[in-house]
């Protein structure tokens, strides 16, 4: 099969679409034909050399797929060859096929294009994990979304608002402000005009937010902790702004307020199985109705990778790139 390579980290440059090793399914695990992938800021990190993939999982980008099954492994049961799917991986979507633990399998939603449904599993996943599970947003609080044009931005104001919440983003430019207003957002900042910390004060009558999605770290990290409500939760999920940061210890303890820190590709192959499970319950409903939909700005072909991750480093997109296969298409 082909596969986007790494030979040397660098910049877009340094993807090489090149042949490689057909992968093979083992026990508890299914081969997909991937149809597209999409592009993650991580991905962009690991082809920096800054982010490698953990021990055993596959040595190409891609952290999501959609595609069709193409074999089993020993142990599967629930899944047959052709049937359409997405999955959340821990490396290994920008390429022609891909073996999936069947724990990270997802049926394509109702109404969703086969290719658009690779936009889905990474962020559904990360949104909800940290959104959800981890900050326990509830109907009628406040989420403040970092990056609300992002791929996870747009997944985050959405389900915020079927859950019944009010959300407010930060944005770089009016286009993508409108974007999240289309998608339901309650307040609009453009935190290079505007200081997000006061906007939020101001939009909730002191109060603050409830929860804050952060894709930033060090760089904000003592305006969200200021910006928070009491009994707020923070959810830093990048680092785009720095690892590094000074944090008023007692501005957290005056809020009773809680940070958390996760990353989604590390975790444990039954974790990630029980936030796949948790996001068909909860989450594919509302796609199969309608209610939440992929945001997708472009597609690709998979060849072209580096173009993609131009484009996401310029942050010249709203939503998701997806990288597609044209020859899997069909």
């Amino acid at each position: 099969m082909y596969a986007i390579t790494i030979p040397e980290p660098g910049g877009p440059e340094a993807l090489v679409w090149a042949e490689v090793p057909d992968p093979v399914p083992g026990e508890g695990e299914v081969l997909v034909e991937v149809v597209a992938s999409a592009v993650n800021r991580a991905d962009i990190l690991q082809r920096q050399g800054f982010y490698n993939p953990p021990p055993g999982a596959s040595p190409y980008p891609g952290l999501e797929c959609s595609g069709r099954v193409a074999a089993l492994g020993t142990g599967v049961s629930g899944w047959k060859v052709g049937d359409e799917v997405c999955a959340l991986l821990a490396g290994g979507g920008y390429a022609e096929k891909v073996v999936v633990p069947v724990g990270q399998l997802l049926p394509v939603p109702e109404g969703v294009d086969l290719r658009q449904a690779a936009a889905l599993p990474e962020v559904v996943c990360t949104v909800w994990s940290n959104v959800f599970m981890i900050a326990h947003l509830r109907p009628g609080e406040t989420l403040l979304v970092h990056g609300g044009s992002s791929g996870i931005g747009t997944m985050a104001i959405q389900l915020a608002k079927a859950v019944g919440a009010r959300v407010a983003v930060t944005a770089g430019t009016k286009e993508k402000l409108e974007k999240c207003a289309e998608l339901g957002a309650d307040v609009l900042i453009n935190y290079r005009e505007q200081d997000f910390v006061a906007e939020v004060e101001q939009a909730t009558g002191g109060a603050g937010a409830d929860v804050i999605l952060d894709n930033m770290g060090a760089k904000y990290l003592d305006r969200n902790v200021r910006t928070l409500a009491v009994n707020g939760r923070l959810a830093i999920i990048g680092m785009q702004g720095g690892v590094k940061s000074e944090l008023n210890i007692a501005t957290l303890l005056n809020k009773r307020a809680a940070i958390s820190a996760t990353s989604l590709r590390a975790r444990p192959l039954s974790e990630k199985t029980a936030i796949v499970a948790a996001v068909r319950e909860h989450v594919w409903p509302l796609i199969d109705t309608g209610r939440v939909r992929p945001a997708v700005d472009r597609e690709l072909p998979m060849n072209e990778a580096s173009a993609a991750h131009q484009i996401v480093e310029e942050s010249g997109h709203i939503g998701k790139v997806l990288l597609i296969v044209p020859e899997n298409l069909t």
